[in-house]
């Protein structure tokens, strides 16, 4: 076969070219460590490592809400533990303010500590967080969860937010709400269930209040109706019999029947009643609608109550034990709210090392496609610069065979 010098010059420079190519891709694969440089290097392994990636930048981002999420929840612990420690100090102050020796001077100077310690738990219920969110106002984050409004007919701390809760993606299956909301956490507590005397025939009423407290909240929570106010109403009525009888104006139903002596009190259903009466007298009373306040409330109503020298001891005495009621039930909110911020923590914790686990297996899988056997690109680079310097070596010898030579 005839051979042209031309295809000569070009088969060698081809030879060379091709393996001056195969050399610099391999040693390219060896610098980056990967065998996958383009995806016609292997179309189906680049595809996979395309979506191995996704599904890694996924979880990457997943571990990144799950630490912001846990900070948060952390922070939002610290917080109820604070408010906590701070209610418990007022609490005690409250049964110390109950003390009958304790002149005014005392008594003021324990509402002055409970001034402190309201705005304490008032700042603590605006919260913000590092990106200056307030924690509990709900989706208005950028504005004061609570106000406080000393000069205000009602509450003098109110709720300012809104009922939003944010929530945050975890894994593909599974998210937690990383906020809560501050009316329900602070404000949505009940106050002291209580009645309110509206009529009497009697000739004396010395006393009316509530004695037995957890006696007259479950009469309370069984009979009152937010439905129908006449069901409400109850009314005493002193028999001939000796016996004071309790009916429910509304429905005319016999709620109770006690014995009593006039002049000296009796209690029936946790509430004291200490009358001078006669057989046909009677007492009307109606049932509190409940109230709802934030323990910060409560104690900015007893701090006023211990500031005011006017205040005889039997509206104390009251004062305190709707004071004392309102901080035990804020208690058991937050008693609630600090267990649910707990079990979303552990569950953070679990999805996080879930991750961390799918992440580390699909690290694995995607090295396994595309990066490189440095054991094999090593001898494979040492074969190809073998072949690259022969073929650079045997061309000018090649090349110098001619005719010529032997004219």
């Amino acid at each position: 076969m005839r051979i042209s010098t031309n295809q000569i010059y070009d088969q060698n420079i081809r030879s060379i070219m091709n393996n001056q190519g195969n050399l610099a891709k391999t040693q390219e694969q060896l610098a980056t460590g990967k065998r996958i440089l383009t995806p016609s290097d292997d179309p189906v392994g680049a595809a996979k490592v395309l979506r191995m990636t996704e599904e890694i930048d996924e979880l990457t981002q997943f571990q990144r809400n799950n630490d912001l999420v846990t900070g948060s929840l952390e922070q939002q612990e610290a917080v109820l533990t604070n408010i906590t420690d701070s209610i418990n100090r007022a609490r005690t102050l409250i049964v110390q303010s109950g003390n009958g020796i304790l002149s005014d001077p005392d008594k003021r100077a324990i509402g002055a500590e409970l001034e402190q310690i309201k705005l304490e738990v008032f700042d603590l219920m605006n919260t913000q967080d590092a990106d200056g969110n307030y924690l509990y106002a709900g989706f208005q984050s950028g504005n004061q969860a609570f106000d406080y409004n000393p000069a205000a007919t009602g509450n003098a701390i109110t709720f300012a937010g809104d009922p939003g809760v944010s929530f945050v993606q975890l894994s593909n299956s599974s998210k937690i709400q990383s906020t809560s909301n501050g009316y329900e956490v602070f404000e949505n507590v009940l106050s002291r269930f209580k009645f309110e005397v509206q009529a009497s025939t009697v000739a004396d009423l010395e006393t009316a209040s509530v004695k037995q407290q957890g006696t007259f909240d479950t009469f309370f929570d069984k009979n009152y109706d937010p439905v129908n106010a006449g069901n409400n109403d109850y009314r005493i009525t002193f028999l001939g019999t000796g016996q004071a009888q309790l009916v429910n104006q509304g429905t005319s139903a016999v709620v109770a029947t006690v014995d009593y002596t006039s002049g000296s009190p009796f209690t029936i259903k946790g509430m004291e009643f200490n009358a001078t009466a006669a057989p046909g007298d009677t007492i009307d009373f109606s049932l509190t609608p409940p109230e709802k306040k934030s323990m910060a409330q409560s104690i900015h109503e007893i701090q006023e109550i211990l500031m005011d020298s006017t205040i005889d001891n039997s509206a104390l005495q009251e004062s305190i034990a709707d004071a004392l009621v309102g901080l035990d039930n804020g208690l058991e909110k937050l008693s609630l709210e600090r267990a649910s911020i707990g079990s979303r923590l552990n569950i953070a914790e679990s999805t996080y090392e879930s991750n961390l686990d799918m992440e580390i297996a699909a690290r694995g899988a995607r090295s396994a496609l595309q990066d490189i056997d440095y054991a094999e690109a090593s001898t494979e680079f040492a074969k190809q610069e073998t072949a690259l310097s022969a073929a650079l070596a045997t061309f000018p010898q090649v090349s110098n065979l001619s005719l010529f030579n032997y004219i």
